[in-house]
């Protein structure tokens, strides 16, 4: 079953602004006539990602199949004063791939090659429209793998992964994309193409490739990336636990933490999420009022001791049930329970809200129960599925959007959770991004001064803000408020300051 969409009710169709003239015939000779479109039908497609909250038209979406095209779009983009907006999969969930009014959108579908694979020293190159699992896919038989698993990892592409610096379940112990990705190309606001980084551990000079991961197109186009690859572990052991409570569940993530043991992924369900998971899967899951689900890996002897000292906190920390799968079959049965929870909450309500805040990990049962407390002040059912150990929080607001006043209740329900993850001293996203969904919050996670630097960073890779203009800043700051400069259209910012 596809995942609802998080805001379903009818929007007007938006109207897209036509391209300045004799720009289409000259996209055209770039990439070819079947590689431009320009109908208002076949536009609509391309309105939003995965957050359906915000809908907006591009001018002409193009879908170039190598580096050189892409510069040669942006070339025409600027000359005739266009925004570029980068979308790969469209599965982001925070609006990061939102066209802006104008824009020209570019598709990095057609980049899906992987270009070449070296696993004397342990990379792999690839284009930004390979899908996440792909990548895997291509090195198993040799015994090696890609760390990062996003649970969209069967749709999302890498080039996304990059911008929204994805993380996933397993990157507990082995950290987000920023840690796996050795060196990308770079299609630059003036139409040049640079290499950040290679294949190598470290390349001398200023962390750019840093500031480049994680941006969400608004530094450039990546259309390139070589991207580290490990060989797979020896063993796995993997356990599901089940609790009466979120409190006792997050007891035990803080006590297999503190213990020194390193997961290599605990994720942590609630009663709504298990019930669903179950509604879908069919898993012989019982209701309970949360579960967890760990894996360990690494040698054989080292996977074994550590998951019996797992286990053994578990019992220790109020655990109802342990359950330790016979076989691998039975293992990616359970993680298929995980990874469909947000498709599965279609089976709860007909529309939901996913949000993306950090907290700390000792702070998720206090977090919790103010989830709850909002929960039943609004009225409104939230479901937990997330990365527990390191506090990466997806609380789902269900909602029906044909119960008038549902939605906007919904957005402020989710919005007061990103207010209570600053609180405590977390972060606002952890690895959906910004995009157009929480640049109203970044102000209130950030200081004026912390603001500017980030946008002077901005600037100095793309004066003219040509790059997702109005996404990640809450307003348009520095280089965009200078006279002769894009500046977001007024139908983006009023979604903006509506949601804010």
């Amino acid at each position: 079953m596809s995942a609802p969409s998080q805001v379903s009710h009818t929007v007007p169709a938006p109207v897209p602004i036509p391209a300045p003239p004799g720009v289409i015939q000259r996209l055209i000779a770039v990439v070819g006539e079947h590689n431009v479109i320009r109908e208002a039908v076949q536009l609509r497609t391309y309105e939003c990602d995965a957050l359906t909250s915000f809908r907006a038209s591009p001018s002409v979406v193009v879908l170039p199949a190598s580096t050189e095209e892409v510069a040669a779009v942006v070339r025409i983009a600027v000359e005739a004063g266009m925004p570029v907006v980068p979308r790969g999969a469209g599965t982001g969930l925070s609006g990061g791939a939102l066209p802006v009014p104008g824009c020209v959108l570019l598709g990095l579908s057609r980049m899906k090659r992987i270009l070449e694979v070296n696993l004397d020293d342990r990379w792999i190159r690839v284009q930004p429209g390979v899908i996440n699992l792909d990548v895997s896919k291509e090195i198993s038989a040799a015994g090696y793998y890609y760390a990062p698993d996003p649970s969209s990892q069967s749709v999302c592409t890498i080039g996304g992964n990059v911008a929204e610096n994805s993380g996933g379940a397993h990157c507990l112990k082995y950290g987000f994309t920023v840690n796996h990705v050795l060196g990308v190309r770079l299609v630059t606001a003036s139409g040049e193409v640079i290499d950040l980084g290679g294949p190598v551990l470290d390349t001398p000079g200023y962390d750019l490739l840093g500031v480049v991961v994680g941006s969400e197109g608004t530094l450039g186009v990546v259309t390139e990336v070589v991207l580290r690859i490990l060989r797979k572990p020896e063993a796995t052991r993997t356990f599901f636990a089940t609790f009466p409570s979120t409190d006792e569940a997050g007891a035990c993530v803080s006590e297999i933490i503190g213990s020194g043991i390193v997961p290599a992924a605990i994720e942590m369900m609630d009663r709504l999420a298990i019930k669903a998971a179950v509604a879908a899967t069919g898993l012989d899951w019982p209701d309970v009022g949360a579960a967890l689900l760990m894996d360990v890996d690494g040698c054989a002897s080292e996977a074994e001791h550590t998951s019996a000292v797992a286990v053994s906190i578990a019992r220790r920390t109020g655990a109802i049930e342990v359950r330790v799968p016979k076989n691998d079959d039975e293992r990616m049965l359970m993680w298929k329970g995980r990874k469909s929870a947000f498709a599965a909450m279609g089976r709860l309500a007909p529309n939901y809200i996913v949000q993306d805040g950090v907290i700390p990990r000792n702070d998720i049962a206090r977090v919790l129960a103010e989830i709850a407390r909002l929960s039943d002040e609004r009225g409104l059912r939230v479901a937990n599925v997330f990365h527990a150990g390191d506090g990466n929080l997806h609380p789902l607001v269900l909602y029906d959007a044909k119960v008038p006043g549902q939605e906007r209740a919904a957005e402020e329900l989710a919005g007061e959770i990103l207010r209570i993850c600053i609180r405590y001293g977390g972060s606002i996203t952890g690895e959906h991004g910004v995009g157009a969904d929480k640049a109203p919050y970044m102000a209130e996670m950030f200081s004026e001064a912390d603001l500017d630097t980030m946008a002077k960073v901005r600037c100095a890779f793309d004066p003219a803000t040509t790059f997702n203009p109005s996404k990640v800043f809450p307003t348009p700051r520095l280089c965009g408020d200078r006279p002769g400069v894009y500046r977001p259209h007024a139908t983006e910012l009023a979604g903006l300051a509506d949601r804010g």
